[in-house]
């Protein structure tokens, strides 16, 4: 097994350090006034410019710098957060992304302009910002002879030094900022014999004569925060000391540790005596109290980073094992030894549990994938002049990371229809009594082995007449032809269908539904549409819970055996005579509904003669049911699912395959095709009726 990349490590760890950012910079465009998002946004920032530099990415780390230097007079709480400059930290944020994701794709004249219209937009007019005072603390102002500064006191974890830290660079960071006089503690040195060589022993005493904030000083010690004890008080003005080395030990011969440890450090206390470290905590200090270190090694480990194709590999074993395990259980119930058939039950039972293991490692909360469409909402709301808010629900609604990546692109175009078709501009809301901004709600919840993604919107809604108009100018219907409203919706999804009256960069080619349509019903999922004239429209997609491994019917065709996916199923009822005697009509009677069913005998030119007690499966699909006659319900199935083949692409009436317990293959069924191959059918009944 090969290490991995450590410059891909940090590739990912930068991307989700971009979605911190991000998310910081929206949010702050809504609360301005909110300190901690700022400092939220800057320790991001100071991670990537960090790591970068040590990763080679040298251009990162050089504009992440300048980007940092230009915005910091928002950190400093000298002028607020807009809009404007909101937008272009953002564009600072994409062109970082782009240094490290695909360097040659940028082009350092990009980046200088961005950074000229962060300087403007901050009115960074002098080199320097002024510096802030810090409250409570004395004025840092240096005169002829004294000189104001710090006094430290730095304690570590003991484990600092396997994490990569070393606290020698960091008291070289620190007396960059001004003289330093570094006196170390150590009296914590154990015997040579109880020596842990990884270990830290050692404190620091500090005295830092320089006129500098607080935030200085916290920021060197940023990234050991929660590994550190940092005691911190303002020093009291004495005389600056003379230019010395960087660290300036003393050179009193020390007495043996095994002896005497004690006056070593009295000693070098000595010279700062009048402002001694005491374990206490004075009113007018600042600490960085650690967590508990258990506490801390149990976060380390709850969390592994692990490659998603290893999670994919793992659950294809894991399906190999189910259909083994089918094999195992086949073989079991055709013979008569109790203990293997002990034996099979109790495989059963464990693969069952290892598959649903496997299945939540791969479960990802859909939050992951929300967080991205609030960037979308924001420069669609900026470009089209219309103010729109955006909220999220259910962030932590589970689902698999497979259909996490398909369902990006439709959620991409629903929402750009929401903001460009749904909401109204600023001046049709205000006439009709809305407020000025539009809202679009993305939400998503558990139903059964389902899982409901809803995007909403509060702006017009669908008008019905001007979509029935087009489908007729486009021949899609007859013109006066009996439809609801529901029916006359669905255009909507057919391809090269669009109500808009000019192409734009956003809409009018009548692309964007037919995507969400088509993607959605390749990921065995739905779409129901509702709309309420005036006050929005809401699009609901049923999606399952995963595509890898699925309960099934298992349902029997002549000698050709099949799948239908559980999820779609409503019941299922036998074929009575009554209905086997009218051909003609291919409907059933449902509790007083109407059925329209297809028999699959004739779809699949299944030969032989049909079983006399034919079944009937209802399936549905949002509103719509349609049945199903089968010649045997053999019953439920686990469903390992396995794509067809390229030569198969054109076969649109199943979506995959799956292998039996007996070794043989058994095609998964299309309920979306076969819904919309039983509408075709009733749709020329009525027209062949009504010639």
């Amino acid at each position: 097994m090969s290490a991995m990349d450590p410059t891909e490590v940090f590739r990912q760890e930068a991307s989700e350090l971009f979605e911190v950012l991000e998310g910081a910079l929206l949010d702050l465009g809504q609360r301005p006034d909110d300190r901690e998002l700022v400092d939220s946004a800057f320790r991001a920032l100071h991670t990537i410019k960090g790591s970068g530099a040590m990763f080679g990415f040298d251009k990162v780390a050089s504009f992440t710098h300048e980007f940092e230097t230009a915005f910091d007079r928002v950190r400093k709480g000298e002028i607020k957060p807009t809009q404007e400059l909101i937008s272009v930290a953002l564009a600072a944020k994409d062109y970082i992304r782009a240094l490290i994701e695909d360097p040659q794709s940028t082009d350092d004249i990009i980046g200088e302009a961005i950074l000229d219209d962060l300087k403007r937009f901050v009115s960074f007019d002098q080199p320097g910002a002024p510096v802030v005072e810090i409250a409570g603390a004395p004025p840092l102002v240096p005169s002829e002879s004294k000189q104001a500064g710090w006094h430290l006191h730095l304690e570590f974890e003991s484990h600092i030094l396997r994490n990569g830290s070393n606290p020698l660079d960091l008291l070289e960071d620190l007396c960059k900022l001004g003289p330093c006089f570094v006196v170390p503690i150590t009296d914590g040195i154990p015997f040579l014999d109880e020596m842990e060589p990884e270990d830290c022993y050692l404190k620091w005493d500090v005295k830092l004569h320089a006129v500098c904030d607080k935030d200085a000083i916290d920021d060197v010690f940023m990234f050991v925060q929660d590994e550190m004890k940092l005691t911190l008080s303002p020093l009291a003005h004495v005389d600056a000391p003379a230019p010395a080395p960087l660290f300036q030990l003393l050179d009193e011969e020390p007495a043996p540790v095994v002896e005497m440890p004690a006056p070593v450090v009295e000693a070098a206390a000595a010279p700062f005596a009048e402002q001694p470290v005491a374990k206490a905590e004075p009113k007018s200090e600042s600490r960085l109290e650690p967590k508990p270190e258990a506490k801390r090694d149990d976060r380390g480990i709850a969390t592994v980073r692990v490659q998603a194709e290893r999670l994919d590999e793992l659950m294809d074993r894991v399906g190999e094992l189910v259909i083994a395990q089918a094999r195992l259980t086949q073989l079991a119930a055709s013979g008569s030894d109790l203990s293997i058939k002990m034996i099979a039950e109790e495989i059963e039972r464990l693969a069952s549990s290892l598959r649903d293991t496997t299945m939540g490692a791969r479960m990802v909360p859909i939050g992951s994938l929300f967080g991205r469409f609030r960037r979308l909402v924001h420069d669609l709301s900026r470009d089209l002049s219309k103010p729109v808010e955006f909220v999220t629900s259910g962030e932590d609604t589970e689902l698999d990371k497979t259909m996490i990546e398909c369902l990006a692109d439709p959620l991409v175009h629903l929402i750009r229809n929401s903001v460009d078709h749904g909401i109204e501009d600023t001046a049709t809301r205000a006439a009709n009594g809305k407020t000025e901004q539009g809202r679009i709600e993305l939400a998503a919840v558990h139903s059964g082995a389902q899982v409901l993604v809803t995007v909403k919107d509060n702006g017009g809604g669908l008008n019905t007449a001007r979509i029935r108009a087009k489908a007729e100018e486009q021949g899609l219907i007859a013109a006066g032809a009996v439809l609801t409203d529901h029916e006359i919706h669905q255009f909507l999804f057919h391809p090269g269908f669009s109500t808009a009256q000019t192409i734009s960069a956003l809409s009018g080619r009548g692309v964007g539904m037919d995507v969400v349509k088509r993607t959605i019903e390749n990921m065995r999922g739905s779409i129901d549409l509702s709309t309420l004239p005036g006050q929005g429209t809401t699009v609901t997609l049923r999606l399952p819970l995963t595509l890898a491994i699925i309960e099934g019917l298992l349902i029997r065709v002549g000698e050709g055996r099949y799948i239908i996916p559980l999820s779609a199923v409503e019941e299922c009822i036998e074929l009575t005579a009554e209905d086997e005697r009218s051909r003609g009509r291919n409907f059933l009677n449902v509790r007083g509904n109407l059925v329209p069913f297809l028999r699959l005998r004739e779809i699949m030119t299944a030969s032989g003669t049909p079983d006399r007690h034919q079944k009937t499966i209802i399936i549905s699909t949002g509103e719509t049911h349609v049945g199903l006659v089968a010649d045997q319900i053999i019953g439920n199935h686990q469903t390992v699912i396995k794509s067809l083949s390229k030569l198969h692409s054109d076969v649109t009436m199943f979506s995959g395959a799956t292998i039996l317990g007996d070794g043989t293959a058994a095609l998964i069924l299309d309920v979306a095709q076969l819904v919309a191959l039983a509408q075709s059918k009733v749709e020329k009944q009525h027209i062949s009726e009504a010639a």
